[in-house]
């Protein structure tokens, strides 16, 4: 016993030094990975309009981004930078400087902004690559968390495509997440999600709200595409067909049958003009294959559609009750949710332009009008009866062509100070007058009809 305990000892003293090196070894990639970018982050502190209750106001958030050229292009988060009138900026060593917005993509929430500096020696990260992630990498999450810049926090990816839907208010429809327990909190957003070897994986974004270190950031896969279109253009363009995908599974539970179930058709769209129908299963597209047996399947499904030529028809292959048929689609630009918003102060609202996307749901034939966003409760715009989401058609008997032609008739009441104004209202299927009354005194006169009698 005593002889194969002193045999055993050079070798235990073998593992005790192997495991001794474990931890320095690990620490070391750590900090080396750390260094690489950690001189390209920036803390950021946009000072962003926000139009809320029917006013506008200016309030300062603060963000995180990082340099990706030497001339001082940063990558953030749409949701960090959009919407700024100035972006003010702090780097990793501590200089400061003003940026401005080079353009944002709301969809997959990218902005890029561009330091405000004729300097061309700028550190900055080198980006890698997130279609080869694994569960269980070590990564690091870079940034400001609260506030408190060139933070660093170490975790894993847990899932390297989760899949998120954000139901009728999908933020995010053309990528899946990378899923980690490396801690995002606010503040992190728009700062950089690190492999070891030092590369740029993903971009922080968000965390899920009650849970203890479930982060999550856009694959820079897809983060690179949209920063490239936007300094190449400043916006992202996509094709937009009109459908609304849906996972095989929603349909069917035989693995066999690959596709992509239509689960909805705008009926004002290029699919609904082409024939396409809520049902039919999207086989391929322009002769490539789609398939989305699971959820986490249809934001590539999406990409492709989305990175079809904008005008141009492309051949979807449908499945409907037992046969396939090929139908030409031509695609239209997609549009932006809503337009620039903007106060009227004197009445008490906000308003903006009418977006295609916005005639699409409000079955509109035209763009002329404006859309209220919001209002200020006792003032006139309430009092007279109007609210969030009408869409303003007429004023006085002129018909309301954009927004510039609005505010004018608005400025010139407000300067005349007329007593009355009469308004052409379109709420949900119904049209009616509004009569707003500008001596203080709250009066509404309403006339209601369908859109076939006016």
């Amino acid at each position: 016993m005593h002889k194969h305990l002193v045999l055993l000892l050079p070798l235990l003293g073998v593992l005790a030094a192997g495991c001794m090196t474990v931890g320095p070894a690990s620490e070391r990639a750590v900090i080396q990975a750390k260094d690489k970018v950690a001189p390209a982050l920036v803390h950021i502190r946009p000072v962003k309009e926000v139009y809320a209750g029917g006013k506008r106001e200016e309030i300062v958030v603060e963000g995180s981004g990082f340099i990706i050229s030497p001339d001082g292009y940063v990558v953030t988060n749409e949701h960090v930078a959009g919407e700024s009138r100035v972006v003010r900026c702090v780097l990793f060593a501590k200089e400061e400087m003003d940026a401005k917005v080079v353009g944002v993509d709301g969809l997959t929430d990218i902005a890029v902004i561009k330091l405000d500096t004729a300097r061309k020696d700028l550190p900055y990260v080198k980006l890698g690559r997130s279609d080869n992630l694994v569960a269980g990498q070590t990564v690091l999450a870079l940034g400001s968390p609260h506030g408190l810049a060139r933070s660093v926090s170490q975790g894993i990816v847990s899932v390297p495509d989760r899949f998120l839907d954000d139901g009728g208010g999908m933020t995010s429809p053309y990528n899946n997440w990378i899923q980690t327990d490396a801690a995002i909190n606010p503040g992190n957003s728009g700062g950089p999600l690190v492999n070891l070897k030092g590369e740029v994986i993903g971009v922080n974004a968000r965390r899920l709200n009650g849970a203890d270190n479930v982060g999550f950031a856009i694959p820079v896969d897809v983060a690179k595409q949209v920063v490239e279109a936007i300094i190449r253009d400043g916006r992202v363009r996509r094709s937009w067909a009109g459908v609304s995908l849906q996972e095989m599974m929603s349909k069917t539970d035989d693995p066999s049958i690959k596709g992509v179930v239509i689960g909805n058709v705008d009926p004002l769209s290029p699919a609904a003009e082409a024939g396409v129908k809520p049902g039919d299963t999207l086989l391929a597209v322009n002769g490539a294959p789609v398939d989305a047996r699971y959820a986490e399947d249809l934001p590539a499904v999406r990409r492709l559609i989305a990175s079809l030529p904008v005008g141009e028809e492309a051949v979807f292959q449908i499945s409907r009750g037992g046969e396939t048929t090929e139908l030409k689609v031509k695609t239209e630009e997609e549009a932006e949710l809503q337009g620039a918003e903007v106060e009227f102060k004197d009445w008490g609202f906000t308003a903006t332009d009418l977006t295609p996307e916005i005639m699409r749901r409000a079955q509109l034939p035209s763009r002329n009008g404006v859309m209220i966003t919001g209002t200020q409760d006792g003032e006139l715009a309430q009092n007279a009866g109007l609210g969030q989401s009408d869409i303003i058609l007429g004023f006085d008997g002129q018909e309301i062509t954009n927004m510039a032609a609005f505010k004018r008739l608005v400025e010139e009441a407000v300067a005349s100070k007329k007593p009355l104004v009469l308004l052409d209202v379109k709420r949900g299927a119904l049209t009616r007058y509004v009569l707003l009354k500008q001596d203080g005194e709250e009066m509404t006169n309403e006339g209601e009809a369908d859109d076939a009698g006016l």
